[in-house]
């Protein structure tokens, strides 16, 4: 379907067929689309009652120049956009009766379009989250360097694993994470596709620990990053943070990228210090409305307009209490915490 120069599709591999080139472009701007709609591909994922992940492209003179994909869940995740673009999606989306909870994009493009959505809808607005993007240039390994090594976390370490992410969760206030980890539900969070690594000191205790994502257009994520408190101030968060880069490096990534609490000084200054190279921010704001009346057989009327070119009256997608394949980080401010 054709909306002026937005195209919209729920065929996810249709989808990077046309717009990979676009994401693969800018990886370390791009970082999170390339990672959750990778994810998506892979898992044949089915979005929460019937509906799906509805994808949207916009063309200009013969090449993509934005994407958006909205999550079954209301959130609407952007790439950059002008003030303009973003009133026009606005006006695209609204006309189509989607419901929004929520949008993440770089701190510009979510500024204008949550406010374009605010005077359209009459909803209210308030931000939930405010990150750096960091990018690695030239690393360096901090001085000094704690005593230990790094080391990949073997398969019969997961539950240590698994009690440090939560840990993580509960100092960035990732309450979904923590939901899904309580439920025993790895596979649903945003860890479980994961490689982590461990940096050990010298008596072979592990003392903090780094996860990373897979390479995606030659980009991985540094994610999370975790010291236990007993062992904060030594220098591991640092450690184990050059050792996955370096990892991620050797293994022919030309884009290591990794998100930072503006409100946590002591982590900004340590990636910076190990080569980081602060890219711009990102922001998440959430809206607050009612969602409109969902009657009997609506399910599946987004799919159909999609299809037909059919605009339908009433949304049609309910806020669901989480969505399993969309980060970033949706209370988290921060990939790192301890250092």
């Amino acid at each position: 379907m054709r909306l002026d120069n937005w195209q919209l599709t729920e065929d996810v591999t249709d989808f990077l067929a046309r717009a990979g080139n676009f994401l693969r472009s800018r990886p370390a701007l791009h970082n999170t689309p390339l990672t959750d709609i990778e994810k998506l591909r892979t898992c044949a994922a089915k979005a929460h009652g019937g509906q799906a992940t509805v994808f949207g492209r916009l063309e200009a003179g013969g090449e993509i120049r934005a994407i958006f994909y909205r999550a079954p869940t209301g959130r609407l995740t952007l790439t950059p956009l002008s003030a303009a673009q973003a009133v026009t999606l606005v006006g695209h989306l609204a006309g189509l009766g989607h419901y929004l909870s929520s949008v993440v994009a770089d701190h510009d493009t979510a500024v204008a379009f949550a406010e374009a959505w605010r005077q359209r809808t009459g909803a209210a607005t308030a931000s939930f989250w405010r990150t750096h993007l960091y990018r690695l240039g030239t690393l360096t390994a901090p001085q000094p360097q704690p005593q230990g090594r790094g080391r990949r976390v073997g398969e019969d370490e997961q539950e240590n694993v698994v009690r440090w992410c939560r840990e993580f969760c509960v100092d960035a206030s990732e309450s979904v994470s923590i939901a899904a980890i309580d439920a025993d539900s790895w596979a649903d969070t945003r860890f479980a596709d994961k490689d982590f690594t461990f940096w050990e000191a010298s008596d072979g205790a592990p003392v903090s620990m780094a996860g990373s994502t897979s390479a995606v257009g030659g980009m991985v994520r540094v994610d999370p990053v975790y010291t236990p408190a007993p062992f904060r101030g030594r220098g591991y968060a640092g450690a184990v943070t050059v050792e996955v880069s370096r990892a991620a490096l050797a293994a022919g990534a030309t884009d290591v990228v990794l998100f930072a609490d503006p409100a946590n000084p002591t982590s900004n200054a340590l990636y910076q210090r190990i080569g980081y190279v602060h890219v711009t921010d990102f922001a998440g704001y959430r809206f607050s409305c009612e969602e409109p009346e969902r009657g009997p057989g609506s399910a599946g009327v987004m799919s159909r307009a999609i299809s037909r070119g059919v605009r339908p009256k009433s949304s049609i997608a309910r806020l669901q209490p989480s969505d399993r394949h969309i980060s970033p980080y949706p209370r988290g401010l921060s990939s790192s915490t301890g250092t």
